[in-house]
């Protein structure tokens, strides 16, 4: 219900009918749609790819703007009101997929236009720069001492990166997923508060969300749940502890359902040459991304089998942790 009152809560901006500039000329009037809150996830790759698409010279100015609200599918449903929007992208990934999944909404990222599949990254188990929380083996062993001693945090809804990756853990540490104490929070600006704040002890999300924090040693990394070290980052892997557990986040953009060929063809060739430039290589050194191109029709091949494996891992975890 909430996700169908996204779809008509919210004005929907005027659908641009101009035409696409011609190849290899700046494409101008793109927006970029932010379905969590400022400093998030997706905020920070909309953000990066904005500025990427820019110092390039692949587009004009890019206008990022956030709608949060019901893990994202506030967001998404407002990106399918504007049917035929070609000059509209909506930043999505995993955490969209969850929301979706979880809240049994109405709508889906199948609903869109997928463009591109963009970035991988590691998800991080972080603490407080002054937490008693020596390293990821006291962790552990206090975890498994009393699961419910231990308060995690994570920024995306459950069904969403930060939510399989600490359940993943749970169960690779020998820890009951149901008795892990575990809050939702709407994206990496509102954990990281919740963090500093000493609302959770200890959060899981991504590297590129926490970047400056961990270099102010504000925060401090314990692991990392790739299946090799970081580069940058002075923490081991999940497997390394003795956690037999790797696990990543994937980002990427959709559009609006309704447009022509040549549009979405369009929109798929700006990020095409988007990845092949030294600013988008810099952009994933910065926030420790890796690449994980998927165009089109295969990134629209990979939602559909996302949705149901995303679908099938909440119901053997069971209830939804509480927001």
């Amino acid at each position: 219900m909430l996700a169908a009152a996204a779809l008509v809560a919210v004005p929907a901006v005027p659908t641009l009918t101009t035409a696409f500039d011609p190849a290899g000329a700046p494409l101008h009037g793109l927006r970029i749609l932010v379905p969590n809150t400022p400093g998030g996830g997706f905020d920070v790759t909309a953000r990066s790819t904005a500025k990427a698409l820019e110092d390039s010279g692949i587009a004009g100015p890019v206008e990022v703007f956030n709608l949060p609200g019901n893990g994202g599918v506030a967001g998404l449903g407002r990106t399918i009101s504007e049917a035929g929007n070609e000059r509209l992208v909506m930043s999505a990934g995993l955490g969209v997929v969850g929301a979706a999944a979880s809240r049994g909404a109405p709508v889906t990222l199948g609903d869109t236009t997928p463009i591109a599949r963009l970035v991988e990254e590691s998800e991080i188990v972080v603490v407080p720069g002054d937490s008693p929380i020596g390293d990821v083996h006291a962790l552990l062993d206090a975890w498994r001492a009393d699961p419910s001693a231990v308060r995690f945090g994570g920024g995306s809804t459950p069904g969403g990166p930060d939510h399989l990756a600490t359940m993943a853990l749970a169960r690779g540490a020998g820890v009951d997923p149901a008795r892990v104490d575990y809050l939702t929070h709407d994206g990496g600006g509102d954990l990281l508060a919740a963090l500093l704040g000493g609302e959770v002890e200890v959060a899981v999300s991504g590297l590129g969300e926490f970047a400056d924090q961990i270099d102010a040693g504000d925060l401090r990394v314990l692991a990392v749940t790739d299946g090799d070290r970081v580069p940058g980052v002075d923490a081991p892997t999940l497997r390394e502890a003795g956690v037999d557990v790797e696990f990543a986040n994937w980002r990427g953009v959709v559009a609006p359902p309704g447009l022509s060929a040549e549009a979405r063809s369009r929109l798929e060739q700006v990020f095409a040459r988007l990845r092949d430039t030294p600013e988008w290589r810099a952009t994933l050194r910065t926030n420790g991304w890796r690449d994980a191109w998927l165009p089109g029709a295969e990134f629209d091949r990979f939602l559909a089998a996302e949705g149901q494996r995303v679908a099938g891992l909440l119901h053997e975890l069971g209830p939804v942790p509480p927001s």
